[in-house]
């Protein structure tokens, strides 16, 4: 039986996590009224969902870092706030600049939240328990990428695309004593702090995404474009070299020598590349081109985004009887033969019925990619190294979700646009092709992975010496 402590440990660690993981597909069905409302351009839209995902993906190690190094509970609280703090400023923005820069604090808050609400939930439950108590977390994260674009539609709907973000601030008032309350403080081996890795990577990937979403207008020749890309390259390069070198690495790049470890992350970003892009564009499709409302728009991509509910855990019981590796490969490519579907269908005035199977088939392939990555993730590591694993496969697909909407509306905006219905689809079709090859080449990555992946079997007197 639970101790009434563990037991709220649950409860406060689940809802700041469903909080947060709904914040990044919540915003997707509210993106037409908000280009009416502030008058925005693709460009800004694109940064109201890359400002938050960029932030998260960038600080998400460096987030568990600071809870080892002051205090798991004290930093979770402090992310909490700043979170909360955020999403006012959200409901509040008078213009898109003031949005994008609130989503990119809400960003930075659920950085810190995220991954604190992992090492804290698998510290307060017993061993033979924390299986258990690890998969509910799963399946809360699940849950939450389901109900985005839906609750975003019903929210925006019923009352504003304002209330998408203050629907957080009575959730984090009462999360954040509650936390201090019932929360055990506790603090990591690790406490070390990359601050030359975390300005590295911030800036370099900034520099990449900021070319990237203003190739089109600006030209891809511009003196600006060429130079933004070059230096994000060049620093991430640089980031690289860094992590290679320093003693206490925010992404420890010995992982990246086990196979299983390189695939599964390489897979992770791909996926992410194809889901996020394509929701991104197939939301505004839906109420832009075919006039739907955002809660219409949000009901019509439940059969994807709600496939993990149903598939997820079947797919968990599978891995465990057949390994990671055609799961995750089948996976990726039935999610890649549902987005070519969609490409191939999409029209101006194609019924939804045509739309049905092809959702169908990406919703079950994410649900099989989903059940087993962490498994793998986490069996090709040491149980100390299991954080840090775990938070080098969320940047890296928060990374890709980053890298898909940048690029997937570049096309878009090179083939296509707002004008007319078919002007949006001319670049709709060719962006959720691209979309669609990148998640197939995922799912050949997947095939690199071992078909078992044993822990005890790594040569860990090479994993030391590489420390």
């Amino acid at each position: 039986m639970e101790t009434p402590r563990t037991l709220w440990t649950f409860v406060i660690t689940s809802l700041a996590l469903f909080m947060v993981v709904l914040d990044n597909l919540v915003v997707s069905t509210a993106l037409p009224v908000i280009r009416t409302d502030l008058d925005a351009s693709l460009e800004e839209l694109e940064w109201t969902v890359n400002a938050y995902t960029l932030t998260f993906a960038v600080l998400l190690l460096t987030g568990a870092a600071l809870g080892d190094r002051f205090g798991r509970r004290r930093v979770f609280a402090a992310g909490l706030t700043l979170f909360t703090a955020a999403s006012a400023a959200a409901a509040l923005a008078p213009s898109m600049d003031a949005l994008i820069a609130a989503r990119a604090i809400q960003g930075i808050g659920g950085a810190i939240v995220t991954p604190l609400t992992l090492t804290i939930l698998s510290d307060a439950f017993p061993k033979e328990k924390r299986g258990l108590a690890l998969g509910a977390w799963s399946g809360i994260a699940g849950l939450a990428v389901a109900s985005g674009p839906l609750v975003g539609g019903a929210v925006v709907d019923g009352i504003s695309w304002q209330w998408i973000f203050w629907l957080n601030v009575p959730i984090g008032i009462l999360l954040v004593p509650l936390a201090l309350r019932f929360l055990r403080e506790t603090y990591g081996p690790d406490r070390g702090l990359d601050l030359p890795g975390l300005a590295l990577v911030s800036v370099g990937l900034l520099g990449l995404v900021w070319g990237l979403i203003h190739g089109n207008g600006d030209g891809w020749t511009s003196p600006q474009i060429v130079g933004s890309l070059a230096v994000g390259a060049i620093l991430t390069a640089a980031f690289v070299a860094w992590e290679l070198r320093t003693p206490a690495p925010m992404l420890p790049m010995r992982f990246f020598r086990d196979r299983a470890f390189a695939a599964a992350n390489g897979a992770s970003l791909l996926m992410y590349f194809g889901m996020f892009g394509s929701i991104f564009l197939l939301t505004q499709f839906l109420q832009t081109v075919q006039g739907h409302s955002p809660l219409g728009a949000g009901l019509r991509v439940l059969p994807w985004t709600a496939m993990p509910m149903i598939v997820a855990p079947i797919a968990g019981a599978l891995s465990d009887r057949i390994g990671g590796r055609p799961l995750m490969a089948v996976g990726l490519a039935l999610q890649a033969i549902g987005l070519g579907w969609l490409a191939a269908v999409s029209t101006p005035t194609v019924p939804y019925t045509q739309l049905v199977i092809p959702f169908i088939l990406s919703g079950t392939g994410m649900a099989m990619f989903f059940a087993p990555v962490a498994n793998v993730v986490l069996s090709a590591v040491r149980p100390e190294q299991e954080g840090k694993a775990s938070g080098t496969n969320n940047a890296i697909r928060e990374v890709g979700g980053v890298f898909g909407v940048a690029v997937l509306a570049s096309v878009f905006a090179s083939y296509g646009g707002y004008g007319t219905p078919q002007s949006f689809v001319d670049g709709l079709t060719p962006a959720i092709w691209v979309g669609a090859i990148v998640v197939g080449a995922g799912s050949l990555i997947s095939l690199l992975i071992p078909r078992r992946i044993r822990r005890e079997e790594q040569p860990e007197i090479v994993l030391e010496a590489a420390a």
